[in-house]
């Protein structure tokens, strides 16, 4: 689905990508962890053109991310943030449904697809008409996947979606997730620090550092044949791995 060669990211002196190649495989689930400041969330960015390489080519199946493809683009293509990134002064609704208002969608479209959604997410209607400052962080965590959801995108991309909530909730909506994940059957890449909830959610892990890729496989796969003394070392760091996680 996506395809990245060569990529180079530099912010001044500092390096945030430092010549990596990935391929994204259609309908899995794809994990890119790594501590602050790896490179995950700059990867995520460019695959979405919220930035653009020093270096190097991302595609989007046979098309260059670059300015004139964009928009047709995003529009396959979710995005959810860290804390969800709603419009404060938007109902639930308003938010979920922004770009497909903007697309020229009739208000009975939008409507039945909020329903679906609403069904998929577990977020009852009821809270269609508040705003998110009248939502709990699950909630408004909810109404993002719904925004990113709305137009039936091909791919999702989520950064750290889940980082600012607390244990019980987080646990939930990672179930959630799962589900969420399993039923639509899409491509999905996550950014996320956290090696248990990456383990749990994807099909394959990235592993990064200083914004090179130091690892791909999955969690057992990196315990069992680490390929360098860091991935030994990150993986030792994460001692609150959860049971479902060691598979």
């Amino acid at each position: 689905m996506f395809s990245l060669h060569g990529i180079e990211k530099r912010y001044g002196e500092a390096v945030a990508i430092a010549g990596i190649d990935l391929e994204v495989p259609r309908r899995r689930t794809l994990a890119l962890i790594g501590a602050s400041g790896s490179g995950k969330s700059t990867l995520l960015r460019l695959m979405l053109g919220l930035e653009t390489a020093d270096r190097g080519e991302v595609y989007f199946g046979d098309e260059l991310v670059e300015e004139h493809h964009l928009e047709g683009i995003r529009r396959q293509v979710g995005y959810v943030i860290q804390e969800g990134g709603l419009f404060p002064h938007l109902s639930s609704a308003d938010n979920a449904g922004l770009l497909a208002r903007h697309l020229g969608w009739s208000i009975e479209r939008r409507s039945e697809r909020l329903r679906e959604l609403c069904e998929l997410t577990h977020l009852p209607e009821s809270l269609l008409s508040r705003r998110p400052a009248q939502l709990s962080g699950g909630q408004r965590q909810r109404v993002a996947l719904m925004r990113a959801l709305m137009l039936d995108p091909e791919v999702v991309l989520l950064d750290e979606p889940l980082g600012a909530l607390d244990p019980l909730i987080r646990y939930d909506l990672q179930n959630e997730l799962a589900r969420i994940f399993d039923a639509l059957d899409k491509t999905v890449v996550l950014v996320t620090h956290d090696l248990a909830e990456a383990a749990f959610l994807a099909h394959e892990l990235v592993l990064l550092d200083a914004g090179q890729i130091v690892q791909r496989g999955s969690l057992s796969e990196l315990r069992e044949a680490p390929a360098s003394d860091f991935v030994s070392r990150f993986l030792e760091a994460q001692r609150q791995l959860h049971g479902e996680a060691s598979s």
